[in-house]
Protein backbone atom coordinates (compact mmCIF):
# COMPACT_ATOMS: atom_id res chain seq x y z
CA UNK A 1 0.00 0.00 0.00
CA UNK A 2 1.41 3.64 -1.16
CA UNK A 3 2.13 6.33 1.89
CA UNK A 4 -0.17 9.14 2.07
CA UNK A 5 0.98 12.53 2.18
CA UNK A 6 -0.04 13.60 5.22
CA UNK A 7 0.39 16.76 6.38
CA UNK A 8 1.21 16.21 10.18
CA UNK A 9 4.70 17.36 11.70
CA UNK A 10 4.14 14.65 14.14
CA UNK A 11 4.60 11.79 11.48
CA UNK A 12 8.61 10.47 11.24
CA UNK A 13 10.45 12.34 8.13
CA UNK A 14 10.91 9.33 6.44
CA UNK A 15 7.11 8.19 6.19
CA UNK A 16 6.27 12.20 5.31
CA UNK A 17 9.26 11.80 2.20
CA UNK A 18 7.90 8.58 1.45
CA UNK A 19 4.23 10.23 0.51
CA UNK A 20 5.65 13.06 -0.80
CA UNK A 21 7.89 10.97 -3.18
CA UNK A 22 4.38 9.16 -4.30
CA UNK A 23 2.52 12.37 -4.86
CA UNK A 24 5.07 14.83 -6.09
CA UNK A 25 7.21 11.83 -8.02
CA UNK A 26 6.11 9.28 -9.02
CA UNK A 27 4.27 8.95 -12.53
CA UNK A 28 6.28 12.40 -13.42
CA UNK A 29 9.76 10.94 -13.39
CA UNK A 30 11.84 7.91 -15.05
CA UNK A 31 11.88 4.87 -13.36
CA UNK A 32 15.69 5.01 -13.07
CA UNK A 33 15.00 8.20 -11.15
CA UNK A 34 12.20 6.98 -8.96
CA UNK A 35 14.65 4.06 -7.54
CA UNK A 36 17.17 7.11 -6.35
CA UNK A 37 14.30 8.71 -4.51
CA UNK A 38 13.11 5.42 -3.03
CA UNK A 39 17.00 4.31 -2.11
CA UNK A 40 16.92 7.80 -0.56
CA UNK A 41 13.86 7.04 1.64
CA UNK A 42 15.50 3.87 2.51
CA UNK A 43 18.28 5.38 3.72
CA UNK A 44 16.42 8.17 5.46
CA UNK A 45 14.50 5.58 7.29
CA UNK A 46 17.59 3.63 8.35
CA UNK A 47 19.16 7.13 9.78
CA UNK A 48 16.56 8.75 11.48
CA UNK A 49 13.45 6.34 11.65
CA UNK A 50 11.82 8.01 14.74
CA UNK A 51 12.57 11.73 13.59
CA UNK A 52 9.56 13.76 13.05
CA UNK A 53 8.90 16.61 10.96
CA UNK A 54 8.81 18.49 14.51
CA UNK A 55 12.00 17.65 15.65
CA UNK A 56 13.57 18.27 12.48
CA UNK A 57 15.92 21.15 12.85
CA UNK A 58 19.26 22.35 11.53
CA UNK A 59 21.37 20.15 13.54
CA UNK A 60 19.50 16.77 13.62
CA UNK A 61 19.77 16.68 9.62
CA UNK A 62 22.97 17.93 9.81
CA UNK A 63 23.67 14.75 11.84
CA UNK A 64 21.73 12.83 9.15
CA UNK A 65 24.33 13.79 6.38
CA UNK A 66 27.25 13.48 8.05
CA UNK A 67 25.98 9.71 8.91
CA UNK A 68 25.43 9.54 5.45
CA UNK A 69 29.01 10.65 4.33
CA UNK A 70 30.72 8.28 6.44
CA UNK A 71 29.91 5.56 3.69
CA UNK A 72 29.19 8.02 0.16
CA UNK A 73 30.98 9.98 -1.47
CA UNK A 74 30.51 13.82 -1.52
CA UNK A 75 28.71 14.06 -4.67
CA UNK A 76 26.60 11.20 -3.90
CA UNK A 77 25.83 13.02 -0.58
CA UNK A 78 24.77 15.92 -2.37
CA UNK A 79 22.39 14.35 -4.82
CA UNK A 80 20.76 12.56 -1.13
CA UNK A 81 20.42 16.06 0.61
CA UNK A 82 19.26 17.82 -3.03
CA UNK A 83 16.09 15.26 -3.08
CA UNK A 84 14.96 15.43 1.04
CA UNK A 85 15.94 18.99 0.42
CA UNK A 86 13.31 19.41 -1.94
CA UNK A 87 10.80 17.72 0.23
CA UNK A 88 11.46 20.17 3.52
CA UNK A 89 11.06 23.28 1.02
CA UNK A 90 7.26 21.60 0.06
CA UNK A 91 6.83 21.68 3.45
CA UNK A 92 7.49 25.11 4.69
CA UNK A 93 5.08 25.91 1.45
CA UNK A 94 2.10 23.82 2.63
CA UNK A 95 2.76 25.26 5.96
CA UNK A 96 4.25 22.30 7.95
CA UNK A 97 7.32 23.55 8.22
CA UNK A 98 8.26 27.53 9.62
CA UNK A 99 11.93 27.06 9.34
CA UNK A 100 14.36 25.38 6.90
CA UNK A 101 16.70 23.13 8.72
CA UNK A 102 18.51 22.54 5.40
CA UNK A 103 19.66 26.13 5.91
CA UNK A 104 23.86 26.75 5.34
CA UNK A 105 23.91 22.68 5.43
CA UNK A 106 27.63 21.44 5.15
CA UNK A 107 27.93 18.64 2.84
CA UNK A 108 30.75 15.71 3.33
CA UNK A 109 31.86 12.43 2.18
CA UNK A 110 34.53 10.32 1.29
CA UNK A 111 37.43 11.29 -0.78
CA UNK A 112 36.27 10.07 -4.68
CA UNK A 113 38.53 7.63 -6.11
CA UNK A 114 40.10 8.34 -8.92
CA UNK A 115 38.33 6.62 -12.10
CA UNK A 116 39.84 6.05 -15.20
CA UNK A 117 37.78 5.69 -18.28
CA UNK A 118 37.77 3.08 -20.26
CA UNK A 119 37.88 3.73 -24.33
CA UNK A 120 39.58 2.88 -27.20
CA UNK A 121 41.63 4.88 -29.65
CA UNK A 122 40.91 4.93 -32.95
CA UNK A 123 43.56 2.32 -34.26
CA UNK A 124 42.06 -0.19 -31.63
CA UNK A 125 38.65 0.70 -32.53
CA UNK A 126 39.45 -0.12 -36.23
CA UNK A 127 40.76 -3.23 -34.78
CA UNK A 128 37.89 -4.23 -33.12
CA UNK A 129 35.80 -3.47 -35.61
CA UNK A 130 37.53 -5.78 -38.18
CA UNK A 131 36.58 -9.07 -35.94
CA UNK A 132 33.26 -8.50 -35.51
CA UNK A 133 30.91 -11.92 -37.11
CA UNK A 134 28.04 -9.42 -39.32
CA UNK A 135 25.76 -12.38 -40.24
CA UNK A 136 22.05 -11.65 -41.91
CA UNK A 137 20.37 -11.75 -38.91
CA UNK A 138 20.68 -9.36 -35.60
CA UNK A 139 23.24 -9.93 -33.17
CA UNK A 140 25.22 -8.28 -30.82
CA UNK A 141 28.34 -7.78 -32.84
CA UNK A 142 25.53 -5.67 -34.99
CA UNK A 143 24.35 -4.23 -31.98
CA UNK A 144 28.60 -3.24 -30.92
CA UNK A 145 28.85 -1.73 -34.64
CA UNK A 146 25.53 0.53 -34.19
CA UNK A 147 26.64 1.78 -30.46
CA UNK A 148 30.50 2.09 -32.03
CA UNK A 149 29.13 4.26 -34.56
CA UNK A 150 26.38 6.14 -33.10
CA UNK A 151 27.27 6.72 -29.44
CA UNK A 152 24.19 5.78 -28.17
CA UNK A 153 23.80 4.33 -24.57
CA UNK A 154 22.42 0.91 -24.42
CA UNK A 155 19.09 1.15 -23.55
CA UNK A 156 18.19 3.50 -26.26
CA UNK A 157 20.44 0.71 -29.03
CA UNK A 158 18.19 -1.56 -27.40
CA UNK A 159 14.84 0.68 -28.35
CA UNK A 160 16.55 0.67 -32.06
CA UNK A 161 14.10 -0.23 -34.45
CA UNK A 162 13.71 -0.54 -38.49
CA UNK A 163 11.06 2.44 -37.89
CA UNK A 164 13.92 4.74 -36.64
CA UNK A 165 16.08 4.40 -39.28
CA UNK A 166 15.69 6.91 -42.02
CA UNK A 167 18.12 5.90 -44.67
CA UNK A 168 17.39 8.90 -47.18
CA UNK A 169 18.39 11.44 -44.77
CA UNK A 170 21.12 9.15 -43.51
CA UNK A 171 20.18 9.12 -40.02
CA UNK A 172 18.92 7.14 -36.80
CA UNK A 173 15.98 8.87 -34.76
CA UNK A 174 16.39 8.36 -31.09
CA UNK A 175 13.43 9.14 -29.18
CA UNK A 176 12.64 6.01 -26.37
CA UNK A 177 14.66 3.91 -24.55
CA UNK A 178 13.90 -0.09 -23.56
CA UNK A 179 13.20 -0.76 -19.99
CA UNK A 180 16.12 -3.61 -20.04
CA UNK A 181 15.88 -3.36 -16.17
CA UNK A 182 12.55 -4.47 -15.64
CA UNK A 183 11.32 -8.30 -16.43
CA UNK A 184 8.78 -6.69 -18.21
CA UNK A 185 10.65 -4.82 -20.79
CA UNK A 186 9.05 -2.62 -22.40
CA UNK A 187 9.82 1.25 -24.32
CA UNK A 188 10.61 3.84 -21.95
CA UNK A 189 11.51 7.68 -22.30
CA UNK A 190 14.31 8.79 -23.00
CA UNK A 191 17.25 9.61 -19.83
CA UNK A 192 16.28 13.42 -20.47
CA UNK A 193 14.39 15.61 -23.05
CA UNK A 194 18.06 16.55 -24.75
CA UNK A 195 18.48 13.07 -25.74
CA UNK A 196 15.38 12.84 -28.04
CA UNK A 197 17.60 13.70 -31.12
CA UNK A 198 18.49 12.20 -34.56
CA UNK A 199 22.24 11.17 -35.22
CA UNK A 200 24.04 11.07 -38.76
CA UNK A 201 25.18 7.93 -39.94
CA UNK A 202 27.44 7.28 -42.79
CA UNK A 203 25.91 5.73 -45.66
CA UNK A 204 27.49 2.35 -45.33
CA UNK A 205 25.86 1.87 -41.70
CA UNK A 206 22.64 3.03 -42.91
CA UNK A 207 22.85 0.53 -46.33
CA UNK A 208 24.32 -2.46 -43.88
CA UNK A 209 20.77 -1.69 -41.11
CA UNK A 210 18.21 -1.24 -44.02
CA UNK A 211 19.08 -5.03 -45.50
CA UNK A 212 18.71 -5.88 -41.68
CA UNK A 213 15.67 -4.43 -41.16
CA UNK A 214 13.94 -6.29 -44.20
CA UNK A 215 10.57 -8.28 -43.02
CA UNK A 216 10.81 -6.72 -39.73
CA UNK A 217 7.95 -5.13 -38.01
CA UNK A 218 8.67 -1.02 -38.18
CA UNK A 219 8.35 -0.83 -34.60
CA UNK A 220 9.94 -4.49 -33.45
CA UNK A 221 13.36 -3.73 -31.34
CA UNK A 222 16.02 -5.41 -33.46
CA UNK A 223 18.03 -6.74 -30.55
CA UNK A 224 15.43 -7.92 -28.36
CA UNK A 225 14.40 -11.53 -27.58
CA UNK A 226 13.34 -12.26 -24.47
CA UNK A 227 14.67 -10.68 -20.71
CA UNK A 228 18.17 -8.64 -21.57
CA UNK A 229 20.83 -8.09 -19.71
CA UNK A 230 23.89 -5.76 -20.12
CA UNK A 231 26.09 -8.66 -19.30
CA UNK A 232 25.39 -10.62 -22.21
CA UNK A 233 27.07 -7.71 -24.59
CA UNK A 234 29.85 -6.97 -22.33
CA UNK A 235 31.01 -10.94 -22.15
CA UNK A 236 30.80 -10.97 -25.71
CA UNK A 237 32.04 -7.34 -26.69
CA UNK A 238 35.28 -8.64 -24.14
CA UNK A 239 35.45 -11.44 -26.41
CA UNK A 240 36.06 -9.46 -29.40
CA UNK A 241 38.55 -7.24 -27.96
CA UNK A 242 40.67 -10.07 -26.73
CA UNK A 243 40.48 -11.25 -30.50
CA UNK A 244 41.18 -8.19 -31.65
CA UNK A 245 44.57 -7.82 -29.41
CA UNK A 246 42.89 -4.04 -27.55
CA UNK A 247 41.89 -3.71 -24.15
CA UNK A 248 38.92 -5.05 -22.66
CA UNK A 249 36.17 -2.63 -22.29
CA UNK A 250 32.55 -2.08 -22.01
CA UNK A 251 29.68 -1.34 -24.01
CA UNK A 252 29.47 2.11 -21.90
CA UNK A 253 33.19 2.39 -22.65
CA UNK A 254 32.27 2.11 -26.76
CA UNK A 255 29.83 5.11 -26.17
CA UNK A 256 33.26 7.03 -24.43
CA UNK A 257 35.29 5.60 -27.54
CA UNK A 258 32.68 6.98 -30.01
CA UNK A 259 32.88 10.69 -28.48
CA UNK A 260 36.76 10.51 -27.82
CA UNK A 261 37.44 9.83 -31.57
CA UNK A 262 34.73 12.53 -32.67
CA UNK A 263 36.89 14.86 -30.48
CA UNK A 264 40.20 13.92 -32.22
CA UNK A 265 39.19 14.15 -35.79
CA UNK A 266 37.89 17.77 -34.69
CA UNK A 267 34.44 17.56 -34.53
CA UNK A 268 33.33 20.51 -31.76
CA UNK A 269 32.15 19.81 -28.14
CA UNK A 270 28.81 21.70 -28.91
CA UNK A 271 28.16 18.79 -31.73
CA UNK A 272 29.26 16.37 -29.84
CA UNK A 273 27.24 17.09 -26.67
CA UNK A 274 24.03 17.34 -29.50
CA UNK A 275 25.14 13.75 -30.81
CA UNK A 276 25.63 11.85 -27.21
CA UNK A 277 22.08 13.22 -26.34
CA UNK A 278 24.11 15.23 -23.01
CA UNK A 279 21.27 17.89 -21.12
CA UNK A 280 24.34 20.56 -21.76
CA UNK A 281 27.51 20.87 -23.02
CA UNK A 282 28.73 21.35 -19.41
CA UNK A 283 28.17 17.11 -18.52
CA UNK A 284 30.51 16.83 -22.13
CA UNK A 285 32.99 18.73 -21.37
CA UNK A 286 33.31 17.27 -17.73
CA UNK A 287 33.39 14.33 -18.73
CA UNK A 288 35.78 14.44 -21.68
CA UNK A 289 37.76 17.33 -19.50
CA UNK A 290 40.88 14.89 -19.81
CA UNK A 291 40.89 14.49 -23.91
CA UNK A 292 40.13 18.09 -24.27
CA UNK A 293 42.85 19.25 -22.54
CA UNK A 294 44.78 16.96 -24.13
CA UNK A 295 43.99 18.39 -27.82
CA UNK A 296 44.54 22.05 -26.15
CA UNK A 297 47.85 21.15 -26.11
CA UNK A 298 48.23 19.80 -29.28
CA UNK A 299 46.45 22.94 -30.64
CA UNK A 300 49.26 25.17 -28.79
CA UNK A 301 52.07 23.44 -30.47
CA UNK A 302 50.36 24.39 -33.68
CA UNK A 303 49.84 27.81 -32.59
CA UNK A 304 53.46 28.23 -31.41
CA UNK A 305 55.15 26.64 -34.70
CA UNK A 306 52.54 28.99 -36.94
CA UNK A 307 53.80 32.11 -35.28
CA UNK A 308 57.53 31.05 -35.08
CA UNK A 309 56.24 31.16 -39.40
CA UNK A 310 55.52 35.17 -39.28
CA UNK A 311 58.39 37.89 -40.27
CA UNK A 312 59.36 39.73 -37.77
Amino acid sequence: MRSRYLKNKNQPFCDFFKGWVEVYKRGAIAAVTLNKYLMTQRRLAELAPDLTLAQLDRRNYQEILNQYALTHEKQTTLDFHRQLRSCILDAIDDGILTVDPTRKATIKGRVAAERKMKYLNCSELSSLLKVLELGNVPSWDWFILLVAKTGMRFAEALAFAPGDLEVSAGQIRIWHTWNYKSPLGGFASTKNTNSVRSVAIDALLGDQLEKLAVDRAPAEPMFVAGRIFNSQVNDRLAELCRRAGVPVISVHGLRHTHASALLHAGVSIASIAKRLGHANITTTQQTYLHIIRELEDKDNDKVISYLETLAK
